[in-house]
């Protein structure tokens, strides 16, 4: 593991979007690494990657177990670095702060797929194994258990696909956090229009002859570009918008390079990463959630829509939620509204004091 200051020459290689990362939070990076790591389907994968960052340090409570943990997971197409964008990092992680690095230890890991973690753009291609959600919780929970020796979280949190992780963690692993605090999800099968959009990116990348099966020598770039339209239009936030770029004039110019800037991932991982999520369903194991949970969506969520009404009904069958809708506004950020603090943080704090 090695320590250091995000620092700005090595984001000059990053994407626009790591370009933003804070440069004031001290992170340590590392790899954990599982032989003959089995996926649920059946499949091994000879050795599994799973790249992670950490904040503050590990503390023992009387019985030497680590106390203090707090694992947060990114969404789809994400890593564990943007969690140190000032929007969310400045937010929580200073002194006094709702998750002073002083006083927690915060786990940042990239999921199967993503980052720095084992990808089919390794080597194998379509050959990786069809990892889902289930394979990429246990990563998770080997990264916790068998390499950072934590056996207990106080707190679990997850914006977008790291928000469905959450409650794919509560029903599989009831009380292995104490606290759950997903934001930007719905606890159901993926289906409707949010299975649509997914599905008709997936076969974007598939339809374009570039792709050969996954054998591309260039990346099928008419493919991606249809995704990344896609991908925009998901994580649109409409009042924003509206407000930022009035004309026709302003609305063209803003969309300048944005579609290219979601361009920059393998083709082959954009498709395990979507389609990771298919075999989702939480909602018939929700009940076996009972500690505290306080889950979070924005009026202006593309992905979950609030008019479905699925979150009143399924935020029910946990004895111990709370669910709050954002109010959309010419502030929030649509689906990402899950990555600013700002519009969540007295709830968070709320919530470790309800779960203390």
């Amino acid at each position: 593991m090695r320590t250091f200051l995000i620092a700005a020459a090595a984001l000059a290689v990053a994407s626009p979007a790591a370009a933003q990362l804070s440069t004031r939070w001290p992170v340590s990076e590392g790899d954990a690494r599982f032989a003959n790591f089995r996926f649920h389907g059946g499949e091994t994968l000879p050795e599994l990657k799973m790249h992670y960052r950490t904040l503050g340090s590990p503390k023992r409570d009387s019985q030497g177990r680590i106390s203090n943990a707090v694992m947060i997971l990114h969404g789809t197409g994400g890593t564990g670095a943007q969690f140190l964008r000032p929007q969310f990092a400045d937010e929580l992680y200073g002194p006094g702060q709702p998750l002073d690095i002083t006083k927690y230890f915060i786990i940042l890991p990239d999921s199967i797929g993503h980052g720095g973690s084992s990808k089919p753009s390794d080597g194998l291609r379509m050959a990786f194994p069809a990892y889902d959600y289930a394979d990429m919780v246990e990563a998770q929970r080997r990264l916790l258990v068998d390499h950072l020796k934590v056996t207990q979280l106080r707190l679990l949190a997850g914006t977008s696909m790291g928000c469905m992780h959450s409650f794919v963690w509560g029903t599989t692993h009831p009380g292995f956090a104490r606290a759950l605090f997903p934001t930007a999800c719905l606890p159901v099968e993926i289906a409707g229009r949010n299975r649509m959009w997914r599905k008709m990116s997936i076969d974007a990348i598939k339809a374009d002859p570039l792709w050969n099966g996954g054998n591309y020598v260039e990346q099928p770039k008419s493919g991606l570009r249809t995704a990344a339209a896609l991908g925009l239009i998901a994580g649109s936030a409409p009042l924003r918008m509206q407000a930022e770029a009035p004309t026709r004039e302003a609305a063209e110019k803003a969309l300048e390079g944005r579609v290219e800037a979601g361009m920059t991932d393998d083709a082959n991982d954009v498709i395990y990463r979507i389609d990771s999520s298919r075999t989702y369903n939480p909602a018939p194991l929700l009940s076996r959630i009972t500690v505290p949970v306080t889950w979070i969506n924005s009026a202006d969520d593309f992905i979950n829509p609030p008019n479905l009404r699925i979150a009143e009904a399924e935020v029910a069958k946990m004895p111990n939620a709370k669910f709050i809708l954002i109010p959309e506004t010419a502030e929030t950020r649509g689906h990402s509204t899950h990555t600013w603090a700002v519009f969540w943080k007295q709830d968070l704090i709320d919530l470790l004091k309800r779960s203390e």
